[in-house]
């Protein structure tokens, strides 16, 4: 079974990947101080860049809503993902930094880089060059040539160790790096090589509809910021990145809510990327404009009416070769009555290779369909995903979006129907084979509902939940997540029914 899952897995890497893992396990990345004369930096006329949050304060780290004084740089205590922001070095950018103390750090940081493990892996070198060139660019007087080569060094390491065996955002988050180190070192060569390999990913990475092809929001904010970044520092006027930027501005327009958040699909939290009205006002100081996208290739689908506000995620898995961010959530979905939360998403709390993990990126915890409890693909170890199921829009209008899913085993097929008026707003599943299927309805955390008969369930915000030829339904309590190491209770909605089933909301 686990040999039949690696290769459901493995079936759908590229063969870089494989030779790059391969490659990875053999010859450990080592950091190594590259030797250079004299480096110089291009004191580059920019706009003011989205500055990071508070994540340093009064001598204490703040990631991912844990607090703690620092240890180490491999410090992973606190799992992982808190070890890299913490190797980030983000708050060298914060509201109101000090330069003194970030000098220091970066001291600290320097002395300390060849018993870094955590540190000098690529994509926290990635990210903290793009760091440590913001923060030499504000505090120009005080750059020395110690400081330069050891930025120097890492980027050439970060060249060096670019994430094949990854591809994805990882590879785009190396480009970026190494383009906009490049501008800032002057360094022609560098300069010529980023560029292509930028221009190549981006071109393989968003889609026509301006999403990234990982569909994450949260993803997109974060990438978008990054190519803002890169347009602010580019010292070529690259026309392509400016086009790639509309697109995704255009995109991000098309996806969010009327009060600016994105949804929580997939790998999505609050609190992580910027968020959208301060990538709009990074985007509007560049001088670029742009206008909504509809929304195609995405698979999302947005409906809207007088007082329904439902966005749909009616596609499948990509890319085929990265799926390390996504869940198993065909035909999901979220919903606002009156601009206010109503269905929601359970959100993602970890990245830790646990049950909570597995369970935030199961189908079971999605506003979707089971059948036996069973994932409709087949997603574990945290970022993997072996069989997958097969997604597709059967047919859409304005108000009304079809889709159906064959799960990666194959047998079961789930048919739903998205109908939006202003008054009410219908789901209609169905299951193929006289399946017994599962579907479940995630309510927000700020409400309170209780049954009202057998067919009917009353919310507090005035919203009645019809439920017709259904078996039964039950309601639980569980807890949602909207940030990191953070949880809300609330209830989920679980209907049993077999073959046609249609619930609605109504005011």
């Amino acid at each position: 079974m686990i040999i039949g899952k690696l290769l459901r897995t493995i079936i759908h890497l590229r063969f870089t990947q494989i030779i790059y893992q391969l490659r990875n396990r053999i010859i450990k990345c080592k950091y190594k101080d590259r030797e250079s004369g004299i480096v110089t930096f291009n004191n580059i006329k920019t706009v003011k860049w989205i500055e990071k949050p508070v994540s340093f304060k009064d001598g204490y780290f703040s990631f991912l809503n844990i607090v703690d004084e620092f240890k180490n740089w491999n410090d992973s205590d606190k799992g992982m993902l808190w070890a890299y922001n913490l190797n980030y070095m983000d708050w060298l950018n914060q509201h109101d930094a000090d330069s003194t103390i970030g000098l220091q750090w970066i001291d600290e940081f320097i002395s300390a880089i060849h018993t870094n493990k955590v540190g000098t892996d690529p994509y926290p070198t990635a990210l903290r060059i793009v760091n440590w060139v913001k923060f030499f660019i504000n505090n120009q007087d005080r750059v020395s040539e110690h400081y330069l080569k050891s930025l120097s060094s890492q980027v050439h390491h970060l060249e060096d160790n670019i994430e094949y065996h990854l591809l994805g955002n990882h590879i785009l988050e190396d480009a970026f790096a190494l383009f906009i180190a490049s501008n800032f070192l002057n360094d022609s060569k560098l300069l010529k090589r980023s560029t292509k390999l930028l221009e190549k990913e981006l071109r393989e990475q968003i889609l026509p509809d301006g999403a990234h092809y990982e569909q994450s929001p949260m993803y997109h904010c974060i990438l978008l910021d990054r190519l803002l970044d890169c347009i602010n520092f580019d010292t070529t006027d690259n026309y392509y990145l400016k086009d790639v930027a509309t697109r995704m501005l255009g995109h991000l327009e098309n996806i969010l809510w009327t009060d600016g958040c994105y949804p929580l699909f997939n790998d999505s939290a609050y609190g992580i990327s910027p968020m959208p009205s301060e990538i709009f006002d990074y985007a509007k100081r560049l001088s670029l404009e742009w206008s909504p996208v509809q929304l195609k290739e995405c698979g999302y689908r947005h409906l809207k009416s007088r007082h329904f506000d439902l966005i749909a995620d009616c596609g499948n898995i990509k890319p085929y070769y990265q799926p390390g961010h996504s869940h198993a959530d065909a035909l999901n979905y979220v919903l606002r009555v009156d601009d206010m939360d109503f269905i929601v998403d359970t959100g993602i709390s970890t990245y830790e290779k646990n049950s909570r993990r597995q369970y935030e990126r199961g189908t079971i915890a999605h506003n979707t369909v089971t059948v036996d409890n069973k994932n409709s693909s087949e997603v574990w170890g945290g970022f993997r995903v072996g069989g997958r199921s097969c997604v597709k829009i059967i047919e859409e209008d304005t108000d009304r979006v079809a889709s159906e899913c064959r799960g990666y085993c194959g047998r079961h097929i789930h048919k739903r129907v998205f109908e939006c008026n202003d008054r009410s707003v219908s789901i209609t599943d169905s299951l193929t084979h006289d399946s017994i299927g599962t579907s479940r309805i995630y309510i927000a955390p700020n409400l309170n509902i209780k049954k009202k008969s057998d067919r009917e369930i009353y919310v507090s915000n005035g919203v009645t939940i019809s439920i017709k030829d259904a078996i039964s339904f039950d309601i639980k309590e569980v807890c949602v997540s909207n940030e990191y190491n953070r949880f809300e209770k609330t209830v989920v909605i679980e209907i049993l029914f077999s073959g046609t089933m249609q619930y609605s909301f109504k005011i």
